[in-house]
């Protein structure tokens, strides 16, 4: 049986790509949304300008998490997305595939399943997120 991550892993890693020629974090997670569960995600495309400009990513990602789209939640389920500091700001995400395993991508690699709850990415976990549509989508 196939699962909905092997659509998307070995996507090419493209900086504010955000289709399937290639990605950067948020344009897989914008592609994961829209494909596998129908819901758009916005581009934020305009917003933010160069990858060493983390400074408007950090800003975006602290406007949605206060916002009505997203729930901060404590306990892991499939498509949340994960926020990392990378340095003093949150400017990596990635979408929780089971409890402690995500699919992302980042500037040194293609898209790929790696475990954000141990190794280099746990220590830099800032909270997880669920989509305000999600508690819907599962009770259909």
């Amino acid at each position: 049986m196939s699962h909905w991550t092997n659509d998307y892993i070995g996507l090419p890693y493209v900086e504010f790509g955000r289709d399937r020629a290639g990605v950067d974090c948020w344009g897989l997670a914008k592609l994961v949304y829209g494909e596998a569960l129908g819901i758009e995600l916005p581009s934020y495309i305009e917003q933010y300008t160069s990858p060493e400009e983390r400074r408007e990513l950090d800003a975006l990602i602290s406007a949605v998490a206060v916002g009505e789209t997203w729930t901060r939640t404590v306990q892991a389920a499939s498509f949340d997305i994960v926020v990392f500091r990378r340095g003093h700001m949150e400017a990596h995400v990635g979408i929780v595939v089971s409890p402690g395993l995500m699919l992302h991508t980042s500037a040194d690699d293609h898209s790929r399943l790696e475990h954000y709850n141990s190794g280099r990415w746990a220590h830099r976990l800032t909270g997880i997120y669920r989509h305000f549509s999600m508690p819907l989508r599962a009770a259909q």
